[in-house]
């Protein structure tokens, strides 16, 4: 704080507090306290909120059992509700989009940060920043063109030779993986970038000196120094892509239900917007717990992260 008086004097440093604190007031705990509140009381009509049915209860957090399906893994089937499925599966799927965001994203920040020349650095920054310009529904439109049952991805696998037949590629969480790791991927990029770029080159050179391979330097030293990036590029890919609504509404099937799409359906089809706000706390402790978990394997600090 006294590095802020010192920097911009006490007027902007309380204007900049007083901003940072309205935001996170207003726009994050309030909502979320709103949400916890209304998720513990059932939806009712308006005439009879604050009535003696207007009571605090656990009925919309056990909404999420019930209908149970039956679910194979490895040979073993047993019976699970269908609400905990989706759940598991979104949670899932989300981790596999952060996991290859990473391997896509790795080597070439790499690139940017150690081996491209400076010259040519801005205009690597603009081709990539160029599809952010582009609105998210008119990307996953695009995909969704792309994998289409007679889309161009068919065609030009035809006339490869490729395959004889069309394929039904939007099936399944395959186009929604797609669609999440293509709209998500610069998130684990930049900060995967900043972490490289901050790494002493001589490092490297070094370590390739004494005779280090490729391999070993990046494991023994690229990817230690480049642990605030990972961990906060996962955190921001696993969160976006456990919320996301967009791409799996347009991108997915109905063998590939995410768990925001059941926070809608119950929010806005059932009009039950408590029940909503349940599954809505749902998603934001489990990934909450995630996130912890995986900070926890990779050793790293909310500090580091923010760095």
């Amino acid at each position: 704080m006294q590095d802020l008086f010192r920097r911009y004097g006490r007027g902007l440093t309380a204007a900049i507090v007083l901003l940072t604190a309205f935001w996170i007031l207003i726009l994050l705990i309030l909502p979320n306290l709103t949400m916890f509140e209304s998720s513990f009381r059932p939806y009712l009509p308006v005439t009879e909120v604050g009535g003696p049915k207007d009571t605090y209860s656990f009925n919309n957090y056990g909404r999420i059992l019930g209908n149970e399906v039956p679910v194979s893994i490895f040979g073993i089937t047993f019976e699970l509700p269908v609400r905990i499925k989706v759940f598991l599966l979104t949670i899932l799927y989300s981790a596999l989009v952060t996991l290859i965001t990473f391997l896509l994203a790795y080597p070439l920040s790499y690139y940017m940060a150690k081996i491209v020349s400076p010259r040519s650095l801005p205009t690597l920054f603009l081709l990539l920043f160029v599809p952010l310009w582009v609105s998210e529904i008119l990307r996953s439109f695009a995909w969704y063109i792309i994998l289409a049952f007679k889309g161009p991805l068919n065609v030009f696998l035809m006339q490869l030779g490729i395959i004889d037949t069309e394929i039904r590629w939007i099936a399944g969480f395959s186009p929604v993986i797609i669609g999440l790791v293509y709209t998500y991927v610069l998130f684990m990029m930049f900060p995967l970038y900043n972490a490289m770029q901050s790494l002493d080159s001589n490092q490297i050179e070094a370590a390739e000196d004494l005779g280090s391979p490729w391999w070993r330097t990046h494991w023994r030293v690229i990817l230690p120094h480049a642990k605030p990036g990972i961990a906060s590029g996962a955190v921001m890919v696993f969160m976006l892509s456990a919320g996301s609504l967009l791409v799996p509404s347009l991108l997915g099937s109905t063998t590939s239900g995410w768990f925001t799409q059941t926070i809608q359906g119950v929010m806005l089809e059932e009009q039950d917007w408590n029940t909503g706000a349940a599954f809505a706390f749902l998603l934001l402790l489990v990934c909450t717990l995630f996130v912890s978990l995986m900070m926890r394997v990779f050793g790293v600090r909310l500090s580091d992260i923010a760095k």
